[in-house]
């Protein structure tokens, strides 16, 4: 039980990481265009998106994929950038075009490149365990409880810009999606392989 909470509280120090912040640009990014009315929809995002984080954990864990650490480097940030690229196009676009499918999808490919960055480290902690799927089930809990509060705290903060502020959601959409895009630029740049 021990190794369990260990692996919990691994799982959010690795979201709720500030000095890696990719994982919450990338949450931030995700959740921007919901309401606060639509957080079952942002949650669903968050859990496609742990899911298939441990997916491709648990495929590097038991060496049925391995990947180059350098693409996968420069892929997390291309997410972070697609993710809010995508938002100032669906703040555009019509609501009868505004599918959660199209989300749920871009939402599993970036859960399974962010998850593939991941398991370098993971894969070390990993080497002197014979059991592997309780630490993956521990580290999957506390990803999900960090993405949650995440997502929850900035569908808060977006709410609060709306309603309290009277800011038009359009415009907070697009003023964080832009936000996102100076902040993962550089981001981008350090990772280019070369």
């Amino acid at each position: 039980m021990q190794d369990f909470i260990f692996y919990i509280e691994l799982g959010l120090n690795h979201v709720l990481d500030f000095s890696a912040y990719d994982h919450i640009l990338f949450l931030a990014a995700l959740a921007l265009p919901f309401g606060f009315d639509k957080w079952k929809k942002v949650v669903l995002l968050a859990t496609v998106f742990t899911i298939t984080h441990c997916i491709s954990l648990f495929l590097s864990v038991y060496k049925i994929a391995i990947i180059d650490v350098s693409l996968i480097e420069f892929l997390i940030p291309v997410t972070i950038f697609a993710t809010a690229v995508f938002n100032l196009i669906y703040v555009k676009s019509e609501p009868q075009h505004k599918s959660i499918l199209l989300h749920i999808i871009a939402t599993a490919f970036f859960g399974l490149v962010h998850g593939f960055g991941f398991s370098n480290y993971f894969n070390m902690l990993m080497a002197e365990q014979e059991e592997k799927i309780m630490p993956l089930l521990g580290f999957a809990t506390g990803i999900e409880v960090s993405q949650v509060i995440i997502v929850l705290t900035v569908l808060g903060l977006t709410y609060l810009l709306t309603t309290l502020l009277k800011i038009k959601s359009s415009l907070v959409i697009v003023m964080g999606s832009i936000l996102i895009l100076i902040i993962t630029i550089p981001m981008l740049m350090e990772t280019y392989p070369d």
